[in-house]
């Protein structure tokens, strides 16, 4: 199934299908809170998920600023999301997807196999002329089983440190923060030696995702090609997750570094390599 869906698409799906759950993930680093945006206006019978309670764990500064939940922690949050076995997922917010992502890669890689991101998102639906609606939603309780979230589609802090040498290690961050020029959040400026920066807002175009021919493009251009193993990691291992949604559509596999560059940078003893190239000058963390 394609992970992504139109708001066209997404409208007749709807009006044919009662049992697709709409998720809204709305989240954005200067303003994680996205609830009262929610109740002021969201899709029809959409419920709202807190992605710094339900989508992350809050722990140990050095485990990263997003720590993936357990199994347990996401599944008792999909419950309260109302969903069952077998039910069409859609997620979305109202930033380029970035998100919705981190939901669609969660519940994908924990055993759902219906899940897809609405291309787009709340702007593309509103462009649509598509019908809102206010105030919150509260579902009937899902009977959802999860899986494990599946060890190949993530990546620790000691495989990112040797995933140079056997294959492409992607910094999705902005190009300045990659060079170390500016670390607005963590303690320490640049990137993991031998990554390689591609930002991922070169996957959008006027809120939409590029054509998976643009998106192989872009992602061959820094080496990311067919029988590549290939990782990304972000600020906190939000944005990496929407690499790896441009991935899908794309037919390139992206295995995810949660832990991303907030872990990275507070573990002492870890190389950092300042710089324009992948592997400019290193230092000490």
């Amino acid at each position: 199934m394609a992970p992504l869906i139109s708001p066209a698409e997404l409208h007749e799906l709807l009006l044919r299908d009662p049992n697709v759950r709409l998720l809204d993930v709305r989240w954005r680093l200067d303003e994680p809170e996205g609830r009262p945006a929610y109740l002021d206006g969201h899709l029809p019978g959409a419920v709202y998920v807190d992605l710094e309670h339900e989508l992350a764990l809050r722990g140990d500064p050095r485990e990263g600023r997003h720590p993936v939940p357990p199994r347990a922690v996401l599944e008792e949050a999909a419950r309260r999301w109302g969903l069952r076995a077998g039910d069409p997922v859609v997620v979305y917010d109202d930033l380029h997807a970035v998100a919705a992502a981190r939901a669609w890669w969660l519940l994908t890689h924990s055993g759902v196999p219906s899940v897809r991101v609405l291309d787009g998102g709340l702007r593309g639906w509103i462009a649509e002329g598509l019908p809102l609606e206010t105030g919150d939603v509260q579902p009937r309780r899902g009977t959802i089983q999860l899986d494990d979230l599946d060890p190949g589609a993530v990546a620790d802090i000691d495989d990112v440190e040797d995933w140079p040498w056997r294959g492409t290690l992607l910094d999705v961050r902005a190009p300045e923060r990659y060079r170390g020029d500016t670390e607005p959040i963590d303690p320490v400026g640049g990137h993991i030696p031998g990554a390689v920066n591609l930002p991922t807002t070169v996957h959008v175009h006027g809120g939409r995702f590029r054509s998976p021919d643009e998106l192989r493009a872009a992602f061959a251009s820094v080496g990311a090609t067919e029988g590549v193993p290939v990782a990304a990691y972000c600020g906190s291992g939000i944005a990496a997750t929407h690499t790896a949604l441009a991935g899908a559509v794309a037919g390139v596999e992206v295995t995810v570094y949660p832990g991303s560059w907030s872990q990275w940078s507070n573990t002492r003893g870890r190389l950092v390599a300042v710089g324009s190239t992948p592997a400019a000058e290193v230092v000490p963390s």
